[in-house]
């Protein structure tokens, strides 16, 4: 059973994770611009100041009596792994679920409903999958959801690399389908499995530093993906020989996307390297 305790708010902790986790995510979001990219002192100042605020966070958490969010939570071996294996998976998913509307609606010029309408089944297929998911963990462990599962992030990353602008709408609703149900097999089981080697003090710590990595890699995944798409747009422009035409313009997009995907596969093949080494943790003894 965990003990509850009534901790002082740490407002240095505080402080130092929103210029962390902030100055990180500013850094990305902002190197896909126009004037500059990851050259700009906006993108590096901030990456710096992100990741030395980080760095003292850290080093605060690990000093302090009553950590915000205690780090000792990584010394469980597949704690750690879990959360790195989380982090990929969760750049590849919101990348594809911001890439993919972009592709829709500005190269094949679809309406946002439509392209709504395109993005539905996939979403509504992984969270009818996720208690499917839960009973098939209990019963074959982790090994046997996330090794597949990271094949299928593989095998579903190389195909967005292939899609075009002419690409039939039911091809890309069915690849979207296959990539929730490989996130599915992942995610849930992965977390799950983390968490259960944690003693029960670190419960509530694991849990937060999980949820806290879930949206901090969203948000970086998103900008990070963005940015490697607006690099290869820009650079298909450049070699084009009418580069204001507005057919050159979508096909500019379509070769930027296919960069970001590209590199996407290349975080699907790093997760499945992780995922060789999960084993099923078992909760530690009180």
């Amino acid at each position: 059973m965990t003990e509850v305790t009534k901790p002082k708010v740490d407002v240095l902790s505080v402080v130092l994770s929103t210029l962390g986790f902030g100055g990180i995510v500013f850094g990305f979001s902002n190197a896909g611009e126009e004037h500059g990219g990851w050259s700009s002192p906006q993108v590096y100042l901030s990456l710096i100041v992100g990741s030395a605020a980080l760095l003292l966070f850290i080093w605060r958490q690990l000093k302090s009596k009553s950590p915000m969010l205690d780090m000792r939570a990584f010394k469980s071996p597949m704690f750690t792994l879990s959360t790195v294996l989380i982090i990929i998976v969760m750049m590849a998913l919101f990348s594809t679920m911001m890439l993919l509307p972009i592709l829709l609606q500005q190269g094949m010029m679809m309406t946002a409903f439509a392209a709504g309408l395109v993005m539905l089944p996939g979403g509504a297929l992984n969270g009818l999958l996720s208690p499917v998911t839960g009973k098939l963990f209990d019963r074959f462990g982790p090994r046997a959801l996330v090794i597949p599962g990271t094949i299928v992030l593989i095998v579903v990353m190389w195909l967005f690399t292939r899609i075009t602008l002419t690409t039939p709408t039911s091809t890309i609703i069915l690849l979207h389908c296959l990539m929730s149900v490989g996130l599915s097999m992942i995610m849930m089981p992965a977390q799950t499995n983390g968490l259960n080697q944690l003693p029960p003090k670190y419960y509530p710590h694991g849990t937060a530093i999980l949820n806290t990595l879930q949206q901090v890699s969203g948000a970086i995944g998103v900008a990070f993906f963005i940015s490697i798409m607006s690099a290869g747009t820009k650079d298909y422009l450049a070699g084009s020989s009418d580069p204001t035409s507005p057919a050159e313009a979508a096909n500019a997009l379509n070769a930027g996307i296919h960069t970001s995907f590209f590199v996407g596969l290349i975080f699907a093949v790093a997760a499945f390297v992780l995922a060789l080494f999960i084993r099923r943790a078992k909760a530690p003894q009180p």
